[in-house]
């Protein structure tokens, strides 16, 4: 199923047939540099049945991304829940391309995609991504996106604190950089 486009990707749901494509985003040490390292092709599989199983219950997850006309994953762009992120459930806009994709300006679009779907279709009030403080290339894209230092986080499991930034939408749904009022 289709989520979004843009002027040169899709964004659609995952399927088990991109579980050979994704290799070059689970598999590739350098990808997963900021992650939990390369994962084996059974843990692809889990993850797209993870990532089903979050589009029926929350309405969203991570989205392969491909190119417009060609069918193949290069990627995935989407939106995680976390139940607890400095004592606030928050949701991120996670993004992670295969190395051949880097410094194509994709990551920012499919990235952007998302954030509008999040705050225009979804009405949602604030994005976050968290990110090693070491990432630069995924911090550039979180400040494409308008998102701006917000906090650090020490996750479980983590030997050192992450980043987290954030964005807000503004009364006519659309990204601000000021954050909404809690009435």
């Amino acid at each position: 199923m289709i989520v979004a486009t843009t002027k040169r990707l899709t964004l659609r749901h995952a399927s088990p047939d991109d579980a050979i494509a994704m290799r070059s985003v689970f598999c590739d040490a350098e990808v997963m540099r900021y992650g939990d390292g390369p994962q084996t092709d059974a843990w692809i599989r889990s993850w797209i049945a993870l990532m089903n199983r979050d589009y029926h219950e929350r309405g969203y997850g991570l989205w392969i991304v491909t190119k417009i006309g060609d069918p193949r994953a290069i990627g995935y762009c989407g939106l995680t829940w976390f139940p607890n992120i400095n004592g606030r459930a928050e949701i991120e806009v996670g993004y992670r391309l295969a190395r051949e994709y880097w410094n194509t300006g994709f990551a920012t679009e499919a990235a952007l995609a998302v954030r509008d779907l999040a705050f225009i279709c979804r009405g949602l009030d604030r994005l976050v991504a968290i990110i090693d403080p070491d990432n630069f290339r995924s911090i550039r894209v979180a400040e494409k996106m308008g998102m701006k230092y917000d906090s650090d986080v020490l996750l479980d499991g983590y030997t050192h604190p992450d980043t987290v930034y954030a964005c807000h939408r503004d009364e006519d749904g659309e990204p601000s950089d000021e954050p909404k009022s809690r009435s």
